[in-house]
C-alpha cells in the first residue's frame, strides 16, 4: 500500500495582541553587529524605502493545518509591506500576504549551538529550510559562518526547490530582488575584527559604513587643503 504525503496548508492569520512572543537572547555577540552592519550600508545609501521591512531575529509568521509558526531569521528583507494601523504602531510579527510581500532575502548566520538552518523537517514545528522554502517561499535563501568566512546563497527555483547558486569571479553573488552584490569582507568595526557581509553595487561599488564615509570625507578635506597650500591660499581663511 502507497503513502502519499498531504501539501500543507498554509493561511495568513493576525497575530494576537496578546500573544506571548520568545524573547531568547542571540547565539552570540558577532550575530547582532552582522546584521546591523548589512542594514547600516543599505540605509547610508538611500536604498531603504518607506515601504521597505528590514527585520533582525523577529518573528515571521504562517498558521501550517491550523497550528501557528514563529521563526525569526538573524536578518530578512521585505521590499514592501502594508503601512501599519494606526500609523507608527511597533510591529511584534510579520505575517506575510496578510501585511505585505513575504521576505525576499532571508538569512540564518551559523553558531556553534545552532544547527537547524539546514532542517527539512516538515512536521511540526517545521524546520527553517523547510519553512523559508516551502511555507514562504523565500526566494532567496542566505547561509553565513562569521567565524571561518563562508557563505552559501540558495535561489529558489521554478520547482520550488532551492539551488545552490555560484559566485562571480570576485567570490560575489548577485542579489536581483535588492539590486546589490552580497560578499564577504575581512576588517574591523565597532571593535570586531573578522568576516563580514558587505553590498557591492552593480558597477562594484563597496556600500559603505558610516565610519568609512567619515574617513573618506577627512581625506577629501585633507587633500584639498594640502592643495590650496600648493596654491599659497590658506584653507582656514576659506
Amino acid at each position: 500500500m502507497s503513502t502519499t504525503i498531504s501539501e500543507p496548508i498554509v493561511t495568513w492569520e493576525k497575530l494576537p495582541d496578546d500573544f506571548p512572543l520568545a524573547n531568547e537572547p542571540v547565539d552570540n555577540i558577532n550575530q547582532p553587529a552582522t546584521a546591523a552592519a548589512l542594514t547600516e550600508s543599505l540605509e547610508l545609501a538611500g536604498l531603504i524605502a518607506p515601504q521597505t521591512l528590514i527585520g533582525t531575529n523577529f518573528g515571521i509568521c504562517a498558521t501550517v493545518d491550523g497550528k501557528l509558526v514563529i521563526k525569526a531569521p538573524d536578518w530578512f528583507y521585505v521590499p514592501s509591506v502594508l503601512p501599519t494601523v494606526p500609523p507608527n504602531q511597533n510591529r511584534r510579527s510579520y505575517t506575510p500576504k496578510l501585511e505585505g510581500e513575504v521576505p525576499a532575502i532571508v538569512m540564518e548566520f551559523l553558531s556553534q549551538t545552532e544547527g537547524g538552518e539546514y532542517s527539512i523537517k516538515a512536521k511540526y514545528p517545521p524546520g527553517k529550510w523547510y519553512y523559508y522554502e516551502r511555507i514562504l517561499q523565500v526566494s532567496t535563501y542566505i547561509i553565513f559562518e562569521p567565524e571561518a568566512g563562508w557563505m552559501e546563497v540558495y535561489q529558489l527555483s521554478a520547482s520550488g526547490q532551492y539551488q545552490l547558486q555560484q559566485p562571480n569571479e570576485h567570490g560575489r553573488y548577485w542579489i536581483a530582488s535588492i539590486g546589490l552584490f552580497l560578499g564577504i569582507w575581512q576588517g574591523v568595526k565597532a571593535n570586531r575584527s573578522g568576516y563580514w557581509l558587505r553590498w557591492w553595487d552593480e558597477a562594484g561599488q563597496l556600500l559603505l559604513w558610516g565610519t568609512e564615509r567619515l574617513q573618506q570625507e577627512q581625506q577629501l578635506r585633507s587633500r584639498m587643503a594640502a592643495k590650496l597650500l600648493e596654491l599659497g591660499i590658506d584653507p582656514d581663511t576659506i
